[in-house]
Formats: C-alpha cells, sequence, structure tokens
C-alpha cells in the first residue's frame, strides 16, 4: 500500500509541476530575471505551495502517528554546517543557470528538451560525486 500512496503522490506533484510551469526552463528563468523579461506567476505557485505545506502539517500534526508508519519520520538535524550551505548554494546556481530543479527535470525528460537531456545527466553525476566525496571524507575522518 505504500508503494501505492508514494506513487501517486509523486504522480500528483509531477502533474502539478507541469502544470504549474514548473517543467518550463524558461518560465522559471524568467522569474528568476527580475529586472528584465520577469514573470511573477511561479510566486502564486510557490504560496499555494506554502499555504498547502502549512495546513498539511496542521493536519497531520494532530494524529498520533502516520497511517502507514509505526512513527512520524522527523530529522533530528537542525544546524547549519558548510554541507548544508555548499549544496544549498549548488542548487540555486543550478536553478538559475538551467531553470531546472531536480523534480521538474524528471518531469521535463519525455519532452526530450536539449536543455533537459544535458541537465538531468549533470545532475546525476553531481550527486553521484557529492556522495563518494563525502564517503571519502568520513572514511578519512
Amino acid at each position: 500500500m505504500r508503494i501505492v500512496l508514494g506513487f501517486l503522490s509523486g504522480l500528483l506533484f509531477g502533474v502539478g509541476l507541469i502544470l504549474a510551469g514548473m517543467s518550463d526552463p524558461a518560465k522559471v528563468l524568467n522569474f528568476l530575471d527580475v529586472f528584465g523579461t520577469f514573470d511573477p506567476s511561479l510566486a502564486f505557485v510557490m504560496g499555494g505551495a506554502a499555504i498547502t505545506t502549512f495546513l498539511g502539517y496542521r493536519l497531520v500534526w494532530r494524529r498520533e502517528r502516520p497511517l502507514l508508519l509505526a512513527d512520524f519520520q522527523i530529522p533530528g538535524r537542525r544546524d547549519i554546517d558548510g554541507d548544508l550551505v555548499l549544496g544549498a548554494a549548488t542548487f540555486g546556481i543550478g536553478w538559475g543557470i538551467g531553470g531546472f530543479c531536480p523534480g521538474p527535470a524528471w518531469t521535463a525528460l519525455p519532452l526530450a528538451a536539449p536543455g533537459t537531456l544535458v541537465f538531468l545527466p549533470a545532475m546525476l553525476i553531481g550527486m553521484a560525486l557529492a556522495t563518494i566525496l563525502k564517503e571519502r571524507r568520513t572514511a578519512v575522518a
């Protein structure tokens, strides 16, 4: 049941990204181009996501436990370290250059747009390199 609900959640998320225009890198880049061809429509997408998340968490936290798990899985770390800052900066730079973040890049893949066919492999290689480097750093320490 978890797999089916996970699939349906991912499908709903992907369709939402496509309908919102997040899978169109030109739309995203126009949103980021504040002093040029600024397109504020994605601010409404982000606002809607923030409101949905706010309300969703309020509803979920009323439960003693999730529907399909024994307990809620909440990250324990709250510190800001160099890895977090570097990852956020890399994410932001990649988003600004390519007009994609990971979710919309996957939803744009079936369109076979040239930008997607470059961005997605580069993202996967970057993620693999980050994992390898972190494992090596941990092994040395």
